[in-house]
């Protein structure tokens, strides 16, 4: 994608099911859980770039020993910085000898981060500041170990305030008004009444120390999770530790936020994608499962599982951006799913070309376009092979005909390429957009000046700033006569509040493009009309999206010609043509992924209605915050 966003958080969450000296044994080291876990962290770090945290827990520690490690960053490498902190708790351990550092028991009593339950967490903030105390994994004390409770996840609450009132009728008092804080508190609350209940139902027959041991083995995680989510509006899979060993995760009724588990014999991971788990284990991709929407993977303290449903699940509306843009396409089914894209696109691009292949240069904007540019490709060849045939059959070419024919093919060069060491460190906006502009470099000498055209595939447009000012210049100065831009994706309407950082309605180039076609045909008067709804709405329990209003007067090619003429350069000379996937085509591609309200503005919550009503009200009135 050309236009960065923020990403999504990345969870992980690992349980062994042998004793620790069963790995060391076998594997001929005891940092068999670390070195996995760095791996299933390294590879998903796209999805977090300001800061991880790492969370362990030890099995039937005595009292008086540490049972809960926890490290978390925000340096500029995180995962390596927290990893060498970690490993050099296993160096200060090799110290004291190799028979010490190879016994599972001494390293367990001795060493942090020995321990059997592991959780991961990589952050992408879309909420609060970026520093270490915003970093999960978030741990709620107490002396109790039922009652400690370690929780990371990948989430955005849409019903934040509604939440935090909750908690304050329930008697606590939080120190902040964040979703995470708001989330962990919740699930803490009834965890301390599980707790609570099973106490006050076995007291009078069992001593204290039995006491303990029967709370850990009666706590019911599928009864705490149904207590504490039923009034989530959002989309969330949240990872939680319980201090005696139990663990979860739990997936949003919608299926908005993706989770995958493994399980074997020796472990059981979860992640926030399937390759982190398929490169770190080596296991078959049908062996990868999905945590079902509405559904939490829990397991106990022997390491049990079971995937068991503690809120009702409604309509997948699974996000199909994560599929486009933030999940890995090492995926297979990403890989198809994305390839498809772009081959759908081939009739339009033809179109847009006037079928004239001979004069057109095909490429992509780096880097995660290229898949959907190899779909692409393979549907230019299907049409290709096509036409030979038709020509063949009916037309009957000469010797010299036919072999033009037979050997073209398209012409595909790379064009646009990043420069990474370049960074836009210049504050003011001025100077600031005239480095942007070098950002991207461009190959020279491969074009036929003012007769070839360009065909430029990008996974999606958001803002349209980075074409503005930097791709479409960069294109312009090979001097070809048309430039397409291809946008993998549609259009990107409206605002997302479950996990990514898109909530402002005037950095959408599709909104951009609607206010223009509003002013063009004199229908300003829209945005008022819209604007008293979604005030006479905002305190209601919102069912609508009133802001889809606003594109209903026009096509879905009049937007995208808008596009294109916002965002081309004054000093351009080449025709420009920007073309849109349709939601049509996405769902096609995506066809178990059909969670589409970036496109189409229908929320698969309550929540997300009032969100963009919101953003589309603090828009009105020139407020520049988040909506949510």
């Amino acid at each position: 994608m050309s236009d960065a966003i923020k990403h999504e958080c990345g969870i992980v969450l690992l349980r062994l099911r042998k004793p620790l000296q069963y790995y060391i044994d076998k594997y001929k080291t005891p940092s068999y859980a670390v070195n996995k876990m760095y791996l299933l962290m390294q590879k998903q770090l796209n999805r977090g770039q300001d800061g991880v945290g790492i969370a362990n827990i030890k099995l039937d520690m005595k009292p008086g020993y540490r049972y809960i490690s926890r490290y978390r960053t925000i340096d500029s490498q995180p995962i390596e910085t927290l990893f060498q902190k970690i490993g050099r708790k296993y160096q200060k351990a090799l110290k004291e000898g190799e028979e010490k550092y190879m016994d599972g028991a001494w390293l367990k009593h001795n060493v942090a981060f020995s321990g059997e339950v592991w959780m991961g967490h990589l952050r992408y903030g879309t909420h609060g500041k970026n520093n270490i105390e915003n970093c999960h994994p978030f741990l709620r004390q107490n002396n109790w170990r039922s009652r400690n409770l370690v929780v990371a996840g990948n989430f955005n609450m849409t019903n934040v305030d509604e939440l935090f009132e909750k908690l304050i009728e329930l008697g606590q008092h939080p120190k902040e008004k964040v979703d995470t804080v708001t989330a962990m508190e919740k699930i803490g609350h009834f965890l301390d009444e599980e707790n609570e209940l099973i106490f006050r139902k076995h007291k009078k027959v069992h001593s204290k120390a039995d006491l303990r041991q029967l709370i850990e083995d009666k706590i019911d995680l599928q009864r705490v999770l149904n207590r504490s989510c039923k009034d989530f509006d959002g989309g969330y899979a949240i990872t939680g530790m319980v201090g005696y060993g139990a663990a979860f995760v739990a997936r949003d009724p919608v299926g908005i936020r993706p989770a995958y588990y493994y399980a074997d014999d020796e472990v059981i991971v979860v992640a926030s994608e399937k390759p982190a788990i398929k490169t770190a284990f080596e296991c078959n991709y049908e062996d990868i499962k999905e945590v079902s929407p509405g559904h939490a993977l829990i397991i106990d303290k022997q390491g049990n599982y079971e995937h068991k449903q503690f809120l009702e699940p409604q309509e997948k509306k699974a996000c199909s951006f994560e599929r486009i843009y933030f999940s890995r396409g090492t995926d297979p089914d990403i890989y198809r799913e994305r390839k498809e894209l772009g081959r759908l696109m081939v009739p339009q691009v033809l179109k847009s070309i006037n079928f004239d292949l001979k004069n057109t240069v095909f490429s992509y904007i780096p880097n995660t376009a290229e898949i959907s540019f190899l779909g692409m490709m393979s549907g230019v060849e299907d049409y290709l092979i096509s036409k030979r045939k038709e020509i063949i059959i009916d037309d009957k070419p000469t010797a010299d005909s036919l072999e033009d024919l037979l050997t073209f093919k398209p012409r595909i060069e790379k064009l646009v390429l990043k420069d990474a060491k370049l960074r836009t460190f210049i504050a003011d906006s001025s100077h600031r957009d005239e480095l942007v502009a070098h950002v991207y470099d461009t190959t020279f000498e491969v074009i036929q000046k003012d007769r070839d055209s360009l065909v430029i595939i990008d996974d999606s447009i958001v803002r349209g700033t980075t074409l503005e000012k930097s791709i479409l210049t960069l294109l312009d100065n090979l001097n070809p006569k048309k430039i397409v831009i291809i946008s993998s994706a549609p259009q990107i309407r409206f605002p997302d509040c479950y996990g990514i950082d898109m909530s402002k309605m005037k950095d959408f180039v599709a909104f951009r493009a609607v206010l223009a076609l509003l002013i063009d045909e004199g229908k300003e008067y829209l945005l008022e009309d819209v604007l008293e709804k979604c005030l006479l709405d905002k305190d209601k329990v919102n069912e609508e999206n009133y802001v889809k209003e606003l594109y209903a007067p026009f096509s879905y090619d009049q937007v995208s010609q808008k596009i294109g003429e916002i965002v081309k350069p004054k000093k351009m000379k080449a025709a420009l043509e920007v073309v849109f996937q349709t939601v049509e085509g996405l769902r096609k591609a995506c066809p178990d992924h059909l969670g589409d309200w970036y496109f189409t503005g229908d929320y698969p919550t309550k929540g997300g209605n009032s969100v963009v009503n919101t953003a589309f009200i603090n828009f009105m009135k020139g407020v520049e915050v988040r909506a949510y």
